[in-house]
């Protein structure tokens, strides 16, 4: 898991906004997305946007193919305007909107027994069928491991109690979260 300092912090915040910002008002994507210190490091990551307190969107990815600032930047714009479940963003929501910047550590194979609820996200995998959710959204929802590893399941597109069978595969890892309010909590 990177380090980060309270000025790496913001500038990954700063530069999802931005990017964000850039886009709603101008239809113009960022061009000078910073590749050095921070930046250069690789990672998943996940941009998750709030407006008024509600989810407004959260794409990401698990095994970039890019530089952090490319990927922040790639998955903000997702986060803002190419979300399914949401219409994309429009300049008014911004005053209104808040970011969030989930900082994911490698994944490893465990036991349904071995999650820990608010430690541990989830990447559940059966075939062609993947479902993601991280540590965050047990604890916003007050879930159980047992809840947690079925809303997992249903993520993928499983029946919830597929957790339970052998050939569904359960990947845990832990984020980094810089969120907007300065704060970066470790799960």
């Amino acid at each position: 898991m990177l380090s980060l300092s309270d000025s790496d912090r913001s500038a990954l915040l700063r530069l999802a906004r931005r990017s964000i910002e850039e886009v709603a008002r101008s239809e113009r994507s960022p061009e000078d997305i910073p590749r050095e210190s921070i930046f250069s490091e690789r990672c998943g990551v996940f941009v998750s946007l709030h407006v008024r307190g509600r989810l407004r969107g959260c794409i990401g990815v698990i095994e970039p193919n890019e530089p952090l600032g490319e990927t922040v930047v790639h998955c903000a714009l997702g986060a803002a305007f190419e979300d399914l479940r949401f219409p994309p963003l429009r300049a008014e929501e911004l005053p209104d909107m808040t970011v969030e910047v989930s900082l994911l550590t490698p994944m490893q194979v465990v036991r349904p027994e071995e999650v820990v609820v608010g430690q541990h996200g989830l990447f559940v995998s059966r075939g062609p069928r993947k479902g993601l959710l991280l540590p965050q959204v047990a604890t916003e929802h007050h879930l159980t491991r047992d809840r947690f590893l079925e809303e997992a399941c249903r993520k993928a597109g499983l029946p919830a109690d597929s957790w339970k069978d052998a050939a569904t595969e359960i990947r845990a890892f832990t984020c980094e979260i810089a969120t907007e309010t300065g704060k970066l909590s470790p799960r």
